[in-house]
């Protein structure tokens, strides 16, 4: 039986998120304003094209780009500031494992949910 056998389903998806993560937040250099088109690889049907001046937009984003987008995707689509200021909603909207991951690596997003709560 292989190693990947032996995880759990829950396990599995938390390497392969952890996988991607940035080495920091700070390399979330994404847009914080204007219009974000997503690659094919990261969205492949519906909406492809974000307005970040939409709320409902910027959060489709978000929710998309932390679910499906590879490290590159994150550091070029993801905004350091805007993820920490959508975190406390953001973090209610996507997968357990997604959310477990991300606040395991960086503590400011549990701290940023916590202060909004």
């Amino acid at each position: 039986m292989s190693h990947t056998d032996e995880m759990s389903e829950a396990e599995q998806h938390r390497v392969k998120f952890a996988r991607r993560l940035p080495a920091s937040l700070a390399e979330l250099t994404g847009p914080t304003s204007g219009t974000v088109e997503l690659p094919l690889h990261v969205v492949w049907s519906g909406l492809n094209t974000f307005d970040l001046a939409n709320p409902r937009q910027r959060m489709g984003l978000y929710r998309t780009v932390l679910a499906e987008g590879m490290r590159e995707d994150l550091c070029r689509h993801l905004n350091q500031d805007l993820l920490l200021s959508l975190w406390p909603t953001l973090r209610t909207l996507i997968g357990r494992s997604v959310r477990d991951v991300w606040e395991d690596a960086f503590p400011q997003l549990r701290r940023a949910a916590q202060a909004a709560a």
